[in-house]
């Protein structure tokens, strides 16, 4: 069993923990990283889709030996890490449409197997317009088929690349430019939208996980178990966006963390539809902490707090924290 390795244990928020001993520490903060993603992409200042992206990547590299193939989705990830003739990708990576990159990693897979190539492993990602909604289906079909090919989402919980529209991501009572803060219910409404891992899990998949840009040893972690499982496997990453959510780019990780320790975004695993592990919450916090640095939800502050929706949103996270029981 893992010990988990709380941030300010090493009195530092360096990404990868270098002040622990080598054993201990993250791919990120290790000399030989692959650096799958490189500098020179163009995604904006703070951006966590291309944190989680570079994470993943390398801890999939690592796993896999350095044979890894990538099928990326059209979206901001494709966008600013591959502007024509440019590419940031030091790793084999094919650009899909906006909706079928399960379908492609799943050829890819077949096309590796009918070489013989059984040590390559194939890795699809995508954002949650082109997982949640727009490649809901073909996804569906890659789990209901078990393809050996690990799909991960980054989340940042609306269309981002294409001017911040909401998706079947997007929180309740965001305001996204399809859903703006105006009338008697500003912003996304309740009620509606996906909860994909859980989807993923009634597909009876050999593993499911969600992660997030603030906690890296848990995401790299939950990487390495699903690179090392045949079959198809699903990770959730949550990102947050400055750009879509209206926040200071030096607050991303502070967000993603908040919505850890919220329970609006709970972090944990499943094996074939159950959920076999938690990830407790550390010092629980009020969902207004988290909502209010974000522009997203600044209707719900002004003129007068909001405190109508407030509770409502602050259920959610309290009920997320009783079914999976993150305080125990």
């Amino acid at each position: 069993m893992t010990q988990r390795i709380k941030f300010y244990q090493t009195g530092t928020l360096t990404v990868g923990n270098r002040l622990l001993d080598e054993d201990n520490r993250t791919v990120q903060g290790t000399v030989d990283r692959s650096n799958s993603l490189t500098s020179g992409h163009r995604a904006c200042q703070g951006c966590g889709e291309a944190l989680g992206a570079r994470y993943v990547v390398d801890a999939a590299m690592r796993a896999a030996g350095d044979r890894l193939f990538a099928v990326n989705a059209t979206g901001c990830l494709e966008v600013f890490s591959t502007p024509y003739p440019e590419s940031s990708w030091q790793v084999p990576w094919l650009h899909s449409l906006f909706g079928n990159a399960p379908a492609v990693a799943t050829g890819v897979r077949a096309a590796l197997r009918a070489k013989g190539r059984t040590d390559i492993k194939v890795l699809a990602q995508g954002g949650d317009g082109g997982t949640a909604d727009i490649g809901f289906g073909c996804l569906s079909g890659m789990f209901e088929r078990n393809d050996d090919v690990l799909y991960v989402c980054y989340d940042n919980e609306a269309y981002m690349n294409t001017g911040v529209q909401r998706s079947g991501s997007t929180p309740p009572a965001a305001r996204t430019s399809t859903t703006p803060a105006a009338g008697a219910a500003p912003g996304n409404v309740f009620g509606q939208g996906k909860n994909v891992p859980r989807i993923a899990m009634a597909h009876g998949i050999p593993y499911v996980a969600t992660a997030s840009v603030a906690d890296l040893q848990d995401l790299e972690a939950k990487v390495t178990k699903a690179m090392n499982i045949d079959g198809a496997r699903y990770i959730h990453v949550h990102v947050p966006c400055p750009l879509g959510w209206g926040s200071a780019p030096c607050d991303t990780i502070k967000l993603a963390r908040l919505a850890i320790e919220t329970g609006l975004f709970p972090l944990y695993e499943a094996e074939y539809g159950d959920v076999t592990d938690v990830t407790p919450i550390r010092r629980r916090m009020p969902v207004e902490d988290y909502l209010r640095p974000q522009k997203r939800f600044a209707h719900l502050f002004r003129p007068d707090l909001d405190a109508e929706v407030l509770a409502q949103i602050q259920k959610i996270a309290d009920d997320n924290i009783e079914k999976l029981k993150l305080l125990d």
